[in-house]
């Protein structure tokens, strides 16, 4: 099978990532071998699955010619401030509309994201990305080349990331000479989700 469609992304992360055997886990639960994918040492700006992510997204914005890059979420969204980062990584303007009102003082996430030169708009009760298009229309209009990310990176092109991820967990598992039976993980937004599904 061509996987040629897998290359057309940036380097942001530090892959593969680990997978670890758990052995004191395993010794809680008896006959259960237990290995964790440590995708919390992808490396952008503390790490985390949206670098994956991010990887493909930020490569179609850059080959379409985007120079400003919006998505949004929660204010303390580990999404949003690894956006930021690999938008100042890669030399893009990064606008993060995060729900909630503007706090007095700025901590965790919202911190960095700001640290990392993310203009950063409180949307009040608009907390899942309402206000991409206003904001993309307000921003072209002063000329700017706006790309939008999607809520979790989550799209087709966000998905790609985690389909990499299973041909790297499945190298993984052959030179270890394991064999995984099932896989666990956290679903929000869903690409992460449909990427390990595709990809397995």
């Amino acid at each position: 099978m061509n996987h040629s469609f897998l290359e057309n992304k940036i380097k942001l992360g530090f892959l593969p990532t680990p997978l670890h055997n758990l052995p004191r886990l395993q010794s809680k639960m008896g006959k259960y071998n237990f290995y964790v994918k440590r995708d919390d040492l992808t490396g952008l700006a503390g790490g985390g699955n949206k670098t994956r992510k991010l990887e493909y997204l930020l490569a179609e914005a850059i080959a379409m010619g985007a120079d400003t890059i919006i998505t949004a979420g929660a204010q303390q969204s580990n999404h949003c401030r690894q956006t930021a980062a690999a938008c100042a990584q890669w030399g893009l303007s990064c606008h993060l509309l995060l729900g909630g009102n503007k706090p007095h003082s700025y901590n965790g996430n919202l911190l960095l994201s700001h640290m990392l030169g993310a203009h950063i708009h409180f949307t009040g009760e608009h907390r899942k990305g309402e206000d991409l298009q206003l904001l993309k229309s307000q921003l072209e209009a002063d000329g700017k080349k706006c790309y939008i990310v999607p809520y979790g990176g989550s799209n087709f092109t966000g998905m790609l990331g985690y389909v990499n991820a299973m041909f790297e967990l499945k190298e993984q598992i052959e030179d270890q000479n394991i064999t995984i039976d099932y896989i666990f993980f956290a679903s929000s937004s869903g690409g992460t989700q449909a990427g390990i599904a595709f990809g397995n």
